[in-house]
């Protein structure tokens, strides 16, 4: 941005900006002139100021008229200051109330977005804990499907090792077959015997090997039922977890954005604060402005002394 700017630059567009009927400001005045730093044009805006009241008075000042001239003109100079006053007091009664009720307005509004924003917090924490409660859940299954893994490897074993048993036994009927088909001649009454015992041993070791077989599938059929059983609560609680994150993230953008209108009503309740006294203050030099400009025509249309 450019940069030099001088007083009469400042003083001539602040004169402007104020004919407008507008109050000339810092941004109003860069605006203007289309250059200048804030801090520079503040200090000569300031200067301005200090020398509009001696200009007023200076374009006030009477000349020389007659006493009853002179008289008409302070009263109708006294009435149109009084007319001013009160139209500026009934403007900035109007807009003190208008302002009022929008502050009344944006305080409503800011309590309506704070409560919004305690009940985002509430939903935000109770998705933390049923995650958390989620997670701990899932960890419980894990470890009881590393129990119910250990559980079918001990039946397995205990499976192999009734089938060696079931084995041996079977090896040894046959054996003792072979010893009573030698001796059947001398031992008949004996192998009778001794194959009632070898029935009963067989009955007894096929008892014991279905016995084992049932053992074994019921067993199988436990642990494929919680392992179906843990893999559907798993895809449940996995379903479930991205489900309240997915809350969770919506609630944290809520908080973010209930943050920043909340943000943006303060600064409007701040704004509306210092823009009232800022509008009557420049009210009041426009109605100064508007009684020397009548002052200077009524002057010029009064007679002069030879």
């Amino acid at each position: 941005m450019r940069t030099g700017i001088t007083q009469e630059q400042v003083n001539a567009a602040a004169d402007a900006i104020l004919g407008a009927g507008e109050n000339p400001t810092v941004e109003k005045i860069r605006a203007a002139l289309g250059t200048g730093s804030p801090n520079t044009v503040t200090r000569m805006l300031d200067a301005w100021r200090n020398r509009l009241g001696e200009r007023l008075r200076e374009m006030c000042a009477l000349p020389d008229v007659p006493g009853s001239v002179g008289q008409a003109m302070v009263e109708l100079w006294r009435l149109a200051v009084d007319h001013a006053d009160r139209e500026v007091t009934a403007r900035l009664t109007n807009e003190g109330t208008a302002l009022e009720s929008a502050r009344a307005e944006l305080v409503r509004e800011k309590e309506g977005w704070e409560t919004r924003l305690q009940a985002a917090d509430a939903e935000t924490a109770k998705a933390k804990a049923a995650l958390e409660l989620a997670e701990r859940a899932r960890a419980a299954l894990d470890t009881q499907l590393q129990d119910n893994q250990a559980l079918r490897a001990d039946l397995v074993r205990q499976r192999d090792r009734l089938q060696a048993v079931s084995d041996q036994q079977a090896l040894e009927i046959k054996e003792l077959r072979v010893i009573l088909d030698e001796r059947d001649g001398e031992l008949r009454r004996d192998r009778e015997q001794k194959e009632t015992y070898i029935r009963n041993v067989e009955d007894r070791a096929h008892q014991e090997i279905d016995r084992a077989r049932l053992d074994a599938r019921q067993w199988q059929h436990r642990f494929e039922t919680l392992e179906r059983a843990h893999q559907s609560a798993l895809v449940t609680i996995q379903t479930e977890r991205d489900l309240l994150r997915d809350q969770l993230r919506r609630a944290d953008n809520e908080v973010a954005r209930s943050k920043g209108i909340a943000s943006a009503l303060e600064k409007s309740l701040a704004k509306g604060r210092t823009a009232a006294p800022q509008r009557s203050k420049a009210k009041g030099v426009v109605v100064a402005d508007a009684a020397a400009k009548r002052s200077r025509k009524m002057a010029a249309r009064a007679p002069r002394k030879p």
